[in-house]
């Protein structure tokens, strides 16, 4: 059994009176303690609760064992989400080229690194699937790699937003043979690290990674960790943290890190159990159409084949009080993790099944293209958001050269790409997204003539 090194700490601390002469500023004590009972464990840099910036206490245990348990040479904790990680992963990939291959499906996360670093993305398209992107060749990125020196490697999502799991072992075996990096944004995967012989994990395969623990382990959010398995990576990665990493972490967050991946490690009886409700519940729903994901945890109802809309279906479990992680316009997404239980499940199940049996929702279905063909580029990344710019209402920006990247959120994945042509598809996308990014006021920047 794993021990919760920093969580023991803290609950040390936390169980006695203290005269906390230190930050932070609600002192664990007075109302703020009792509107939010945990204030007690939010501590800073004292003599016994370690140091994030240079660990060598309980962090230091913590990281030792989490790089154990997922198969890394290091682990380092991040407490500012996986989007932190993945700007680690960015910043060392610019130490090794100055490109970068990046699926058009990545987080908005990658293409904000790649700004800030200046490293151009060879952008990069695989097929669809139930109108969503897969991972791209593996025979793409051979050709591209041998073609162009400057190209330091690849960071690609695995497993995405439906279950869809990259073929990593390829991307390795391609990436190096040439000296090129792979690195993984596997936000949403961290809990195949403790699944059954770690089957689909990115870190098998990955030099360096990042997981969201927040997102499919019991953590809290923004709770995430960086991993490296290439030698040659560990000290740009501590470099791009000290960065990257607040100095002032939460410890709770910290603490809920360890737990979260040391938890189902501990009792894997529980894992193995919400994995088999998740099958049941597959399997007592007939009637329905899942999107044929790869990873146990993504449930993705595919609405077309029934001809109702997934935001009215959104709408009436929500009623219930279930609350599905995204509609896209065709799947709603049921987001698990090991914490899901075969209640919650059968819960969900009886009210899927009143949807489908409710004649009065078929026909509300519209059909919204989920992804776009690859746009020819004229101008880099790169060039287009250093050139001047303006901005114009979205729906009169077709035809125009985008000066920004522009997306929906969730799953925060770009529309349209700085330096591609806006097409009509993509202004219909982002006028009818519920969330989006790249807009301000119905406004978007554009390259201007």
């Amino acid at each position: 059994m794993y021990r919760y090194h920093i969580l023991s700490q803290l609950k040390k601390y936390a169980g006695r009176d203290r005269l906390r002469f230190h930050m932070p500023g609600h002192k664990g004590a007075g109302a703020f303690a009792r509107v939010f009972p945990g204030a007690r464990l939010d501590v800073t840099e004292l003599s016994f609760s370690d140091d994030l910036q240079s660990p060598a206490g309980v962090i230091a245990a913590a990281e030792r064992d989490i790089a154990e348990i997922v198969g890394a040479k290091r682990a380092f904790i991040v407490t500012d989400g996986s989007s932190c990680g993945v700007m680690a992963c960015v910043y060392a990939a610019s130490r090794f080229g100055s490109k970068l291959i990046v699926p058009r499906n990545s987080h908005k996360s990658v293409f904000n690194a790649c700004r800030i670093f200046g490293v151009e993305p060879v952008i990069v398209q695989g097929e669809t699937m139930a109108g969503t992107l897969l991972p791209p060749d593996p025979e793409l990125i051979k050709k591209l790699v041998v073609n162009d020196v400057n190209i330091a490697g690849m960071i690609i999502t695995s497993p995405d937003y439906y279950g869809n799991i990259a073929p990593l072992d390829d991307y390795a075996a391609v990436l190096r043979p040439q000296g090129r990096k792979l690195f993984c944004d596997g936000a949403h995967g961290a809990h195949l690290a403790v699944g059954e012989n770690r089957a689909g994990y990115c870190g098998a395969y990955a030099d360096m990674w990042v997981d969201g623990a927040h997102k499919t382990l019991p953590a809290l959010t923004q709770g995430a960790y960086v991993c490296v398995n290439d030698q040659s990576l560990l000290g740009v990665a501590a470099e791009a943290l000290d960065m990257l990493r607040t100095t002032s972490p939460s410890y709770p967050v910290m603490a809920s890190v360890e737990y979260g991946v040391k938890y189902y490690k501990n009792h894997p009886e529980l894992y193995a159990r919400a994995r088999s409700a998740a099958a049941a519940f597959k399997s007592s729903l007939s009637a329905f159409t899942f999107y044929p994901s790869a990873d146990w945890a993504k449930l993705a109802v595919d609405f077309k084949p029934l001809g109702v809309s997934p935001d009215v279906v959104r709408e009436r479990l929500e009623k219930k009080g279930i609350y599905a992680e995204m509609s896209d316009g065709r799947h709603l997404l049921f987001y698990l993790s090991p914490a899901t239980t075969k209640g919650w499940l059968e819960r969900l199940a009886v009210a899927l099944i009143e949807v489908a049996d409710n004649k009065k929702l078929r026909g509300t279905y519209k059909d919204v293209p989920l992804t776009l063909p690859q746009t020819a580029r004229t101008y880099s990344y790169l060039y287009a958001l250093r050139a001047p710019f303006e901005w114009v209402p979205v729906k009169d920006s077709a035809g125009k050269m985008c000066a920004g990247n522009a997306g929906v959120t969730p799953p925060c994945l770009p529309v349209v790409i700085a330096g591609e042509i806006i097409s009509e598809q993509a202004v219909r996308l982002l006028s009818c997204g519920r969330g989006t990014f790249g807009i301000t006021d119905g406004m978007i920047k554009v390259v201007k003539r």
